[in-house]
């Protein structure tokens, strides 16, 4: 049969209606409207996604240039996704950038990459596991408190709330791992001033999942450096590990790796 081919200038015109999956990936941004992420695909057919979102003054660029992190998603099946803030942090409750801001815009931009990478990327909605670091690990708190039921699991690194720390979380919808320095100066434990705000206290934003039936457990598990508290589940089943490590301000990926055996054990993974 013979092939139809297309004159170059009605290809082009095509092209430029082709979805964003098409055009974008690791080292281009995808746009979803005046916002952008990168997205790499893992070799097989994706099991979920990793969002990690990037601390203050990242990028998702530089997220996509952490090849140990890009290796942890491909070990475990999942796209790796960097969303990227509006401007130099996310504009979330309490921020100092802006202040009086009730964090709609970061839930919108997310509400709308959770649909994306269902309709566009084909990737499991209910396997879409939630991490960031410093000012991403906040923005982690802020999605498991009012958007927790669209994810699988939390993974917040050195972050938590700003203050005050919520009373209550409308849908604290997902099993979490959080994981802090326990001689962390920048986001201490207890949280310190900063500007006319100041970081919120992690004990207290851990508080919430008890609250909701969740109690602690005395037994510490060791996971390599980690020290890792579990909490019984709570009145819907989610489950809560608070893991702390000797250092400051810092990431390793032997973190993430021991968050995914705990989400694994609790049956999230």
């Amino acid at each position: 049969m013979k092939r139809t081919r297309l004159p170059i200038g009605i290809g082009l015109v095509f092209a430029a209606f082709l979805p964003t999956a098409w055009a974008c990936g690791p080292d281009t941004d995808c746009n979803i409207g005046e916002r952008t992420y990168r997205i790499e695909m893992p070799k097989e057919p994706p099991k979920g996604a990793l969002i990690y979102a990037h601390g203050y003054r990242g990028s998702a660029k530089a997220v996509m240039r952490n090849k140990a992190l890009r290796a942890l998603a491909q070990e475990n099946g999942l796209a790796l996704i960097a969303p990227k803030s509006f401007r130099e942090d996310w504009r979330i409750p309490g921020v100092p950038a802006d202040p009086g801001t009730d964090g709609a815009e970061e839930f919108t931009y997310f509400d709308a990459l959770l649909d994306t990478l269902k309709m566009e990327h084909a990737i499991p909605a209910d396997r879409i596991y939630m991490s960031g670091f410093s000012a991403g690990g906040m923005m982690v708190w802020n999605l498991a408190c009012r958007m927790g039921s669209r994810f699988a699991g939390f993974i917040p690194i050195a972050g938590t709330f700003w203050d005050p720390v919520p009373p209550e979380c409308p849908d604290l919808g997902a099993h979490m791992v959080h994981i802090h320095g326990r001689a962390d100066k920048i986001v201490p434990l207890g949280g310190r001033p900063i500007g006319p705000t100041r970081q919120g206290d992690v004990p207290q934003a851990l508080a919430l999942f008890a609250e909701r039936g969740g109690k602690s457990l005395a037994k510490v598990r060791p996971f390599g450096e980690l020290d890792c508290r579990a909490y019984s589940p709570d009145n819907d089943g989610r489950s809560l590990s608070f893991c702390t490590h000797p250092g400051g301000h810092s990431i390793k990926m032997d973190y993430l790796r021991a968050a995914f055996t705990i989400l694994r054990e609790q049956g999230a993974f």
